[in-house]
């Protein structure tokens, strides 16, 4: 088995976060599963989420891309997000995991991250609309990814070379503006193509 990487001290504002984001990630897929259910019950319906032919969740839903292993896509994220709950709540705990395992949590945080993305892209540019709760998500799942993959290069828990890991623990410090700067992005694509101040007016 391998042994536990070692770090400085215990990552206790990243334990708070996952703590944060798992809460939160999970709370908006048990909304979109309420509302995918109600829309199964009634496909003439309007999910509570639906404010404007743009900022909508139901056109979302009942997308191909809204099921993309064949069943709800919220019901991923119930499942998915019970792990940095978990992970937070360990760390807090005292829980000092292997190698193998922050390897493994990783990598699962990026696949989140990268499913997001896609799913932002398919949003903007393919369904054409801005779903609220698939929003929450957006905005938890970032800066998840973001932390949890500084967190192991800093710490040497990834092998990298001294100055990558003096530049994650820096980067670390700076992860709110990070953060900001990724979804100001979204924001600024998702203005071009979809005009989104213009449907609000």
């Amino acid at each position: 088995m391998s042994a536990p990487a070692a770090s400085p001290q215990r990552p206790t504002a990243m334990a708070v976060w996952l703590i944060i984001a798992g809460v939160v990630g999970w709370w908006a897929a048990f909304s979109l599963t309420l509302e995918r259910l109600h829309l199964l019950e009634d496909p003439n319906a309007t999910a509570s989420c639906d404010f404007n032919p743009l900022i909508q969740c139901g056109k979302n839903l009942v997308s191909a891309q809204g099921s993309v292993l064949g069943f709800p896509n919220p019901i991923i994220g119930l499942a998915a997000w019970m792990a940095p709950l978990f992970v937070g709540v360990a760390i807090l705990a005292g829980a000092r995991f292997a190698r193998w395992f922050w390897w493994v949590f990783t990598l699962g945080t990026a696949g989140a991250f990268a499913f997001v993305v896609w799913l932002i892209v398919q949003s903007i540019f393919v369904i054409g609309t801005l779903c609220p709760w698939c929003m929450v998500t957006w905005v938890v799942t970032i800066p998840t990814f973001y932390v949890v993959l500084l967190h192991v290069l800093r710490t040497g828990i990834v092998p990298v070379p001294a100055g990558v890991r003096r530049g994650a623990a820096a980067t670390m410090g700076w992860m709110p503006l990070l953060a900001v700067g990724s979804y100001a992005i979204i924001a600024i694509v998702a203005q071009l193509r979809l005009d989104v101040i213009g449907s609000l007016v």
